[in-house]
């Protein structure tokens, strides 16, 4: 096990939103070495900024949580972009591990990687059984290239890479532009916009019919911590809340929890997205201990308070 406040650790998206509160949970944990790659000072598309990043921090842990990423509307606008930028980042950040000799170093996936009709619940061995979901295929294929190179650094190096694969995320904090932001975030600025103008309709994308599955930040944060004291294994591990919810109910919870009591309707021309997805997190439970702590309900009306109280400052 892995004591954390003896390491240098380097956290990069260390500025974005499970960042924020992962670099937080390791200082309240009394970790004080610890480096963050902010996008502003280290391009880490590049070769030399990571070379530079890596002489500069001299980490022995690296948490890996950068990535270009977006709703299902910002994953169809830069396929491109999002499959080259995670997939060069995360090829350079574990060369340059190995080549410092970094003692442990935390890849975070995406369960977009899981196939298009994965049986439900997802468990760690479906993830080759097929093609991702269209919209967000090469986002996920580019993570999942990443496991490919976690496993062979392993065998060919000995190098410690864990992988880890969190489910959807939300909570205080969280990304609410809507050019960018995922359900969540987006449907909480749509209920709360239509109520302060008056609006007395939504528009929703799809048909409501997908099931997803959402953990709190805080949750995800705890599940880290975790898996970089306890886990030193080659396979990935689901990171989730263990159930699914429609993203009709999804709406109607929100719309019940912000008081927007309008119409609801449904843009049957834009993608649904992936039919369903929730996880299976026994092998998480067995292997570190982690299980999520915050009900849902609960963890969406602090979401919805966080963004009411900071709304005009994101």
């Amino acid at each position: 096990m892995i004591h954390l406040p003896d390491k240098r650790i380097a956290v990069t998206g260390g500025d974005g939103f499970l960042g924020r509160h992962v670099v937080q949970t390791l200082r309240n944990r009394g970790c004080s070495h610890i480096t963050v790659a902010l996008i502003t000072q280290y391009d880490l598309t590049k070769e030399a900024s990571v070379e530079r990043f890596y002489a500069e921090a001299r980490p022995e842990i690296v948490i890996h949580l950068a990535a270009e990423v977006g709703g299902i509307g910002a994953n169809r606008a830069n396929p491109g972009r999002f499959a080259y930028a995670n997939l060069v980042m995360g090829a350079l950040l574990i060369e340059h591990a190995r080549l410092a000799g970094v003692e442990k170093f935390v890849q975070i996936g995406t369960i977009c990687a899981y196939p298009k009709f994965t049986p439900v619940p997802f468990r760690e061995e479906h993830l080759w059984n097929g093609y991702p979901e269209e919209t967000n295929a090469p986002y996920g294929l580019a993570k999942k290239m990443l496991l490919v190179l976690a496993q062979a650094y392993r065998q060919q190096y000995g190098s410690n890479i864990i992988y880890l694969l969190p489910v959807n995320l939300y909570g205080p904090g969280d990304n609410f532009h809507p050019e960018s932001s995922h359900v969540i975030p987006a449907l909480i600025r749509k209920c709360v916009e239509a109520i302060e103008c008056g609006a007395r309709e939504i528009v929703c994308w799809g048909d409501g019919s997908p099931t997803r599955e959402f953990l709190y930040v805080e949750d995800c944060t705890e599940a880290i911590m975790l898996a970089t004291e306890r886990y030193d294994e080659s396979d990935p591990v689901n990171i989730g809340a263990g159930f699914e919810i429609s993203i009709k109910d999804l709406v109607e919870l929100i719309a019940e929890l912000t008081r927007f009591d309008g119409k609801v309707t449904w843009d049957t021309s834009k993608p649904n997205g992936q039919p369903r997805r929730s996880l299976d997190t026994t092998r998480a439970a067995e292997l570190f201990g982690f299980r999520r702590t915050i009900e849902f309900r609960e963890g969406l009306r602090r979401t919805i308070d966080w963004y009411r109280e900071n709304r005009h400052g994101v």
